[in-house]
């Protein structure tokens, strides 16, 4: 007997609650997870089970702690410990972050662009300091260049808190904003900024004013709120700074309201009034409005409008949709419009002249790469910043002329143990989906593997909300492809990879394309010679494990491992709540089981708690959040607790709860590659 079988996970009280929703009676063992005060979390039979799971984790994990901290080590290896962003102008100053040797956390510092030393802004290290979890949303200098406004939280719950320091003292001044969005932008006259309050249900959706001559007591005034539950408000600024920005939204509807910010008690002007399935975004630089917009082509189109009147009735189209590409954002210069996006599901910059109104796309040095604006506060830059990387070229700064169209590296991605990118070959794949469609695949592996179905893969997908993956760099990866391993991404249908139309054919009723697409990939890479059934490990999450959840109950067979990190796999319970933060700005997404009976038998058919199996699993580590507002704690842990009782192997399910932390896990950038040594380990193990 190993030291794993003595070693027994612990098993959730049954306690059935029975609901009944179109006439179907549902029935959940382990509803009683979900602490009753949520969300506050104190029921200490709930806290002692999740303890529980996380004491078992550990036990089992525990005889392989050499490797995990010799994994950490060659993780750790990869990062430089000094490193630094490349500064980036803002008006008189220019701006960067570095981080110091063993620091966990960023210090933001700043320098006279004509003479003068650097100015530490703010110190995350020292705020840090005794909190398990610690994470800066946003930062902004008022117009003065004298106040500093941040938003932090501590908890992972993600309800900011907004500081203010005087940068000619350090000292904070005037009160903090609690329970916030964590977005700020400061007025014109730097006497104020504007923030987004949360509902005691975690939404966003009431924009208020804080000045900094008011009072203790004194109310902060409302700029806007949003009536509906569904729709969600976000702030931001013009490139210009001429305007604040009030959107409110859901995933298929958005609406925008703009406001001087030299007169922010201005009545808000919305540009486009909401109709259903209508999204777009705008900017401006001291000039006319350019606006993104999906209304008459779903891969979205440019237009601009007039300052005075940017209604709907005075939009000029500047660039048009169709011929394969696929706008998804924009940033609007003096001299240039920046428009991101796709051209046949590959990253592209397209820059349109001002002047001439000529457009060219930036050429980069490799076709299949990610490619995206970076910090460019300036409204009339010389140089653009943009970010850059592939499957096999680190991450790289350029800036780029738009006049003479040349990239000039600024920085690339520095691994101190060495990178040699010739080591590693890396190919765009298709795999035919069950209804004929082409599905994307990203794959990086050894210039040696045999393609003979030997070694080990690792494929990971995400297929929703129209978030595609693009074919990015990562250090810690190299773990994996030095040890045999194929990495692959599946650019699943449910991601917006191949355009608007691609996100369409994997939500709602058309969700089950989301899950046989990445089967598909996973049985055309074994065609491939880069992996064989029961010797793939597969990852996701969020709603990427919701696809594992469900990869898992179809098709066991094909898995030899698999990590799914704060997984939504508890998809019907949790749309058929409407008092949880999300739930009604995601019906859009997911369908509404309450109301619409076929969503309710759709997301029944996949959800992957609900159709946990009598059957055979693989190996499988399993990561929640206790204070996550998105993937609620107790989705995987009722989900664990009901694998735990139908599987009919004996493989291990290792459960692992952050008591202090939220979505994104731990927030140190070294605690996280802690997590991560964790899950390459186990998988290294249970794969053989």
């Amino acid at each position: 007997m190993s030291v794993h079988d003595r070693i027994q996970p612990p098993m959730a009280e049954v306690k059935p609650v029975t609901v009944t929703h179109h006439g179907v009676e549902l029935v959940d063992p382990y509803a009683w997870l979900r602490d009753p005060g949520y969300p506050t979390i104190a029921d200490t039979g709930v806290l002692a089970y999740l303890e529980a799971e996380n004491a078992h984790a550990n036990a089992f994990l525990e005889p392989w702690r050499a490797e995990i901290d010799a994994m950490f080590a060659e993780l750790k290896g990869r990062l430089k410990e000094d490193d630094s962003s490349v500064p980036s102008r803002d008006g008189a100053y220019e701006y960067w972050w570095k981080f110091e040797p063993g620091a966990q956390y960023r210090r933001w510092l700043r320098r006279p662009v004509i003479g003068g030393a650097e100015e530490l802004l703010l110190d995350e290290v020292a705020r840090a300091e005794g909190r398990g979890y610690y994470n800066v949303r946003d930062m902004d200098i008022a117009p003065n260049d004298g106040l500093l406004a941040w938003s932090e939280d501590d908890d992972g719950s993600e309800r900011y808190t907004i500081h203010i320091r005087d940068l000619a003292t350090g000292r904070e001044i005037g009160r903090t904003v609690t329970n916030t969005s964590g977005a700020l932008v400061w007025t014109a006259r730097s006497d104020g900024f504007i923030y987004v309050e949360l509902t005691p249900e975690h939404r966003p959706f009431r924009v208020r004013l804080h000045r900094l001559d008011a009072g203790e007591g004194a109310e902060d005034p409302i700029l806007y709120e949003e009536a509906d539950p569904s729709f969600f408000v976000g702030i931001g600024r013009t490139q210009g700074r001429g305007f604040l920005t009030i959107g409110c939204g859901d995933h298929v509807t958005t609406e925008t309201r703009i406001v001087p910010t030299d007169d922010p008690l201005a009545v808000p002007v919305v540009v486009a009034p909401r109709r259903e399935g209508h999204r777009y975004q705008l900017d401006e630089a001291g000039g006319d409005f350019f606006i993104l917009t999906n209304d008459v082509h779903a891969d979205f189109r440019v237009v601009s409008a007039p300052r005075h009147d940017p209604a709907e009735a005075n939009w000029t189209e500047v660039m048009g949709p169709g011929d394969g590409r696929y706008y998804k954002g924009l940033a609007t210069f003096k001299r240039f419009l920046a428009v991101q996006g796709r051209e046949n599901g590959l990253d592209r910059i397209w820059l349109r002249d001002q002047a001439t109104g000529q457009v060219h796309a930036i050429r980069f040095p490799e076709e299949v790469a990610s490619v995206g604006l970076g910090g460019n506060a300036e409204p009339d830059p010389d140089r653009i910043r943009i970010g850059y990387q592939s499957m096999i070229t680190p991450g790289t700064v350029y800036d780029y002329d738009p006049v003479a169209r040349v990239l000039e590296t600024r920085k690339v991605q520095e691994i101190p143990s060495g990178y040699d990118k010739a080591r590693w070959r890396t190919e765009r794949l298709m795999a035919k989906a069950p209804d004929g469609a082409e599905v994307p695949i990203s794959i990086v592996y050894p210039a040696d593997h045999p393609k003979d179905g030997s070694r080990p893969l690792y494929l990971y997908g995400y297929g929703a909300y129209g978030h595609g993956l693009p074919p990015y760099f990562s250090t810690a990866r190299l773990s994996l492809l030095e040890r045999g391993f194929a990495f692959a991404i599946a650019h699943i249908r449910g991601g917006d990879e191949l355009g608007h139309h691609w996100y369409e054919a994997g939500k709602g009723s058309s969700r089950m394309n989301t899950f046989t697409d990445f089967i598909a990939c996973a049985e055309e890479l074994v065609v491939q010679g880069f992996g064989s059934p029961g010797r793939i490990a597969i990852s996701g999450g969020s709603a990427g494990g919701t696809l594992v959840g469900v990869a898992l109950n179809l098709r066991p067979d094909l898995w030899g491992a698999a990590a799914a990190h704060v997984p939504f796999v508890d998809v019907l319970n949790t749309m058929l709540d409407s008092s949880l933060p999300l739930t009604p700005i995601e019906w859009p997404e997911w369908g509404n089981p309450i109301t619409d009976r076929a969503a309710f038998d759709t997301i029944l058919d996949y959800s992957p708690y609900d159709n946990v199996k009598a059957q055979d699993y693989p190996p499988m580590l399993i990561t929640a959040g206790l204070n996550d507002p998105r993937v609620t704690y107790w989705e995987p842990a009722k989900w664990v607790a009901r694998l735990r009782v139908r599987k009919t192997d004996s493989n291990p399910i290792l459960f692992k709860t952050h008591m202090g932390a939220g979505h994104g896990g731990k927030s140190g950038r070294y605690e996280a590659l802690e997590e991560l040594a964790e899950e390459y380990v186990f998988l290294l193990k249970v794969l053989g």
